[in-house]
């Protein structure tokens, strides 16, 4: 198999003029980590400007955006494109339907069948005059010419599933063909070209493109690291080690693609991509990309060979059917989803303890929350419809087995009395007409067998989901995995994330305490504060922010500013320029490349700091923002009136929270605390700490937990996030058709109970709770900290909010909703998530919606369905359309098992009573096939209505078949059988024919 210098090597033929280095030496230098990379870095390239120098271009502006320029890149270094597997020819799809046990049942009885006619052929004409009518048909022409003909027509029946069968599959490939690029189109990464920062979909990365990393990310391409801010990357995919490994241009610069960015920002220049990059190699490797299919063993000595001899080995799982992607291997499963995994690793998950953006977290004490609960890739089990379809597909096969054998038996038995028992004694011998009579009556129960399964069962299925995703995409569901849609027709629970979900996710200041006074219905402005608050105010949110984070000016009047990136920072920036000051001035005086230390936000330490030199009398300030009361009991001092340092104890911060920080929530605002901390080498400030002569260069940067100690309070804003206008009604259709939503966010609970409340989730005297984190774990552990599911079972019924609540408390409650029994139907439980670490319950949930504006990568991957819109009024709608798939097969199913259950009734009836099947082969096809096929295509393409809503989810456990269903099956079956069995048994003495003369109805 191909590896990567034999990649580099093939495509270092292409002409590298104009470039100081080679394919050949990139991909040698990818292939180091560590101290090695560093090595090599600064012996072969001179540092990292002489890297960027040697593959033109500049680490701060970028590539020029010159479309000349980028395709000669493309020439030399090659394309961000992995070269797929030419789709399933018919062939290979016909052989894969070949594997189905029916069908090779039907072939072993046509070659028998066909094997015999020649011998019989031959000694009929010899025999013709000698051979009674003893056989199962009294006329031995017929009886030859009958069985014959049948023979030939199980061939036939035998062929067109096979062909119908395959025409299924190829419709399903070709439905996850086009799903797949719709995923693969929408996934875009930021980079920096002609100095701007530019979102690119990420087959366009050139080598030399300078990538704008943050956390979330699943990086495209192969890359070395130029600038971290607490940068970590979880290489579990390609390692199996789920430790999160720190990235620096200091100590390891080397990124590769199909890696995830868990905390952190940096900026990487791009030196492999496509079949030269990481993921190329093991794709190429697995032969799943078109280079690696072609050259599959080919090099047999590379089988062996060891992707890098600093990586551990790593099990690969030849999969010649997976799909591919930059982002990972995608594969079709078993059960027809469409699954993500990072190659090659088979390691369990142990994503359940990250954060969004941040560093590790154990789900509870002692990491017991989930013992033993391992999930590869995000495979998950089968869909409730799926498990309902199969238990009943079970049934219906133990049910047609026994038919078809009792019709074989009774036939043989019948027939063998008829002949050696009853018929005269010349006629007692064997004679190859038995052996044929035999082969019919195996084909006899083989088609009374065929006609128990509902063979347009997998096609209705299938043309239903392809045209609910098709339309489900313009309803802004991009439908991930296929049985995704019906399962959220069976939703019972939705937990909904707050900001941008229920929200508008366009966030603004609009209260505000400082220097001692609370700006309530105004904002303050620029000369109402004093010198020092304001320029510690303005500095603190420019720098202590992403700085790929912007709030653009409108360029027309009446049209509002765009904000870019994360949204609370974005509000904040937007109360600078409110206050008539323009951040990005100060974050050029503080490029990133100066920043000495920046702890980023994560759910765990719910803030941010950032270490800078002082801008005047030398030092550094340490720059903090977070939620108002986990910042608040940091602060030893605050900002007050005229930017006097006042003392700020626990009365003081109590009356805080009282007086400022619980009116805003109340009003539905999220409250930021702003601080800062200054080191100096004297000061008459009594907040300042003083570093004595040489003790700034030893001052410990990564002690996080003393440098936040001791901090001034400059401000609390209060932060706007307005509910969607339609969200209300959205929430208000759930609840009517029988849907619990509850909201589970990271925010102050008294600004989640506002927010509840305005969009319908609480309302006036509702005997609800609504909890917080702490207190909810408080409640569903036991003395030893672990979940206890009874306790669980005690507090979700009636559980609406959960506030300042960590990952973990999400997945955890998902996961106790969805293994509760203490609900007659059991809960399928729908989920939001937009972060890293809403990942682990995106995967738990009976159906993950990810946020396709403000969600990161990770969380797109483990989810079954992407917002588009990142509105809850999009959940509906999916709920809306799945609960249409769900009936339009049950509508198939009844209709498809009435005539099943009438055509086994007079097939076996038939067979047993005038000693021949009533229904020919090619009939049997007409109605298995021709009608099921019609059926499938009207009941599959049936739009969904507003009554859907109107009546309650099935649950997970509650029969597909229901009460009504059986009425109707048994009515119908009633009704046709009547008309079948006068037909059959009846007709031909009305007309005067003579029953020896019946064949089929």
């Amino acid at each position: 198999m191909p590896t990567r210098d034999s990649i580099a090597v093939e495509s270092t033929s292409v002409n590298t003029k104009g470039f100081d280095v080679s394919l050949k030496e990139l991909c040698q230098l990818m292939d180091m980590r560590g101290p090695n990379a560093l090595e090599k870095i600064n012996a072969d390239y001179g540092g990292l400007e002489g890297l960027c120098a040697k593959i033109q271009t500049d680490p701060f502006s970028g590539l020029p955006n010159s479309s000349a320029e980028l395709e000669r890149r493309r020439n030399v270094f090659g394309r961000n494109e992995i070269p797929p597997l030419p789709p399933k020819s018919f062939i290979r799809l016909a052989w894969e339907a070949l594997q189905d046990v029916t069908l090779i049942i039907l072939l072993i009885a046509a070659i028998i069948s066909f094997c015999i006619s020649f011998y019989t052929g031959n000694t009929s004409k010899n025999n013709l005059n000698n051979i009674k009518t003893t056989t199962i048909i009294p006329d031995l022409n017929n009886t030859s010419k009958e069985v014959i003909n049948d023979e030939h027509a199980g061939r036939i029946e035998g062929v067109a599933i096979l062909i119908a069968v395959t025409l299924n599959d190829w419709s399903k490939e070709k439905q996850f063909r086009g799903l797949q690029s719709k995923i693969e189109t929408e996934h875009k990464f930021s980079v920096i070209r002609d100095s701007k920062p530019v979102d690119i979909v990420i087959n366009e990365i050139v080598v030399g493109d300078i990538c704008r990393v943050k956390y979330g990310d699943l990086l495209p391409a192969d890359g070395i690291l130029l600038q971290s801010n607490d940068l970590k990357v979880d290489e579990s995919s390609l390692t199996g080690e789920s430790d999160h490994i720190r990235k620096s241009p200091e100590v390891d610069p080397v990124l590769l693609s199909g890696t995830h960015a868990m905390e952190g920002s940096g900026r990487m220049v791009v030196c492999a991509v496509g079949v030269n990059s990481q993921t190329g190699i093991i794709m190429t490797l697995l032969g799943v990309t078109k280079e690696g299919n072609n050259n599959n063993g080919n090099t047999p000595q590379n089988n062996q060979h060891s992707i890098n001899n600093n990586r551990k080995s790593t099990k690969i799982n030849n999969n010649n059917n997976s799909h591919k992607s930059l982002n990972g291997i995608k594969k079709e499963t078993a059960n027809g989803q469409i699954a993500a995994f990072a190659p090659p690793s088979t390691a369990t998950d142990e994503s359940l303890g990250q954060n969004n953006g941040g560093s590790t977290v154990p789900l509870a004490p002692n990491n017991n929350v989930d013992e033993g609960t391992t999930t590869t890739a995000s495979i998950k089990t089968k869909s409730v419809l799926q498990g309902k379809l199969s238990s009943l597909a079970i049934q219906i096969g133990y049910v047609g087995s026994i038919v078809a054998a009792a019709t074989v038996l009774v036939m043989i038995v019948k027939y063998s009395l008829s002949k050696f028992i009853w018929g005269p004694p010349e006629e007692r011998q064997l004679n190859p007409n038995d052996l044929s009579n035999l082969v019919y009556f195996i084909i006899t129960g083989v088609t009374v067998l065929v006609l128990a399964v509902p063979e347009g069962l997998p096609l209705a299925i299938t043309l239903s989901l392809t045209y609910s995703v098709k339309k489900m995409m313009k309803d802004n569901n991009l439908v991930r995995h296929l049985d995704a849609c019906e399962t959220m027709g069976n939703a019972t629970s939705i937990c909904s994330d707050k900001t941008g979900t229920l929200t508008t996710n366009r966030m603004a200041v609009v209260q505000s305490f400082i220097n001692d006074r609370f700006y309530r219905e105004i904002s303050p402005s620029w000369s109402e504060l004093d010198k020092k608050t304001r320029e510690i105010l303005v500095e603190g949110i420019s720098v202590n922010s992403g700085y790929n984070t912007q709030v653009l000016l409108p360029t027309l009047p009446g049209i509002q500013k765009t904000q870019i990136g994360n949204k609370t920072e974005c509000a904040l920036l937007g109360f600078t320029l409110d206050l008539g000051q323009n951040y990005e001035q100060i974050r050029h005086y503080f490029p990133e490349e100066s920043l000495i230390k920046v702890f980023t936000f994560n759910s765990v330490r719910k803030s941010m700091m950032t270490v800078v030199h002082r801008r005047e009398g030398g030092g550094f300030r340490l720059h903090a923002k977070g939620a108002s009361e986990i910042l608040l009991c940091r602060c030893k001092y605050i900002l007050g009136v005229e930017g006097n340092i006042l003392t700020f104890g626990n009365e003081k911060q109590k009356e805080m929270i009282k007086q400022v920080i619980e009116p805003m929530a109340s009003d539905g605002l999220r409250t930021i605390a702003i601080a800062y901390k200054d080191f100096v080498g004297n000061s008459e400030y009594p907040n300042d700490v003083i570093l004595s002569e040489g003790e700034s260069s030893s001052i410990n940067w990564d002690d996080e937990e003393s440098l936040r100690e001791g901090l001034t309070l400059v401000a609390i804003l209060g932060i706007q996030d307005p509910v969607r206008p339609e969200v209300p009604e959205a929430i208000a259709k759930c609840q009517r058709s029988g849907i619990t939503v509850r909201m589970v966010t990271g925010d102050n609970i008294n600004t989640a109970r506002s927010i509840a409340i305005q969009c319908g989730i609480l309302k006036p005297g509702d005997d609800y709770l609504v909890l917080e984190g702490k207190d909810f774990n408080s409640r569903i552990r036991d003395e030893n900290g672990i979940v206890d599911q009874r306790k669980l079972d005690q507090i979700w019924p009636k559980l609406r909010v959960l506030a300042r609540a960590q990952p973990s408390d999400k997945y955890i409650l998902v996961k106790g909703i969805i293994e509760s029994k203490c609900t007659k139907n059991r809960e399928v439980v729908a989920v939001t998530g937009d972060g890293t670490n809403d990942a682990p319950a995106l995967k738990k949930a009976d159906v993950g919606f990810a946020m396709g504006i403000a969600g990161t990568d990770v969380a797109k991957e483990a989810s079954d369905i992407i917002l588009t819109d990142d509105n809850f009024t999009s959940i509906v709608k999916a709920v809306m359309w799945g609960r249409n798939v769900y009936d339009s097969i049950a509508k198939f199913l009844q209709f498809q098992l009435t005539v099943n259950v009438v055509a086994v009734t007079i097939a076996f009836v038939g067979a047993c009573s005038i000693k021949n099947l009533p229904f020919r082969a090619v009939q049997m096809l007409w109605v298995n096939l021709i009608m099921d096929t019609l059926a499938s295509l009207a009941l599959a393409t049936e739009m969904p209505t507003e009554d859907l809503l109107k009546r309650k989810p099935y649950g997970r456990t509650k029969s597909l078949i229901s009460r009504t269903m059986v009425k109707n099956i048994i009515g119908h079956a009633i009704y046709q059988l009547s008309v079948l069995f006068g037909l059959l048994f009846l007709i031909y003495s009305w007309f005067g024919r003579r029953k020896s003369k019946r064949t089929t109805i």
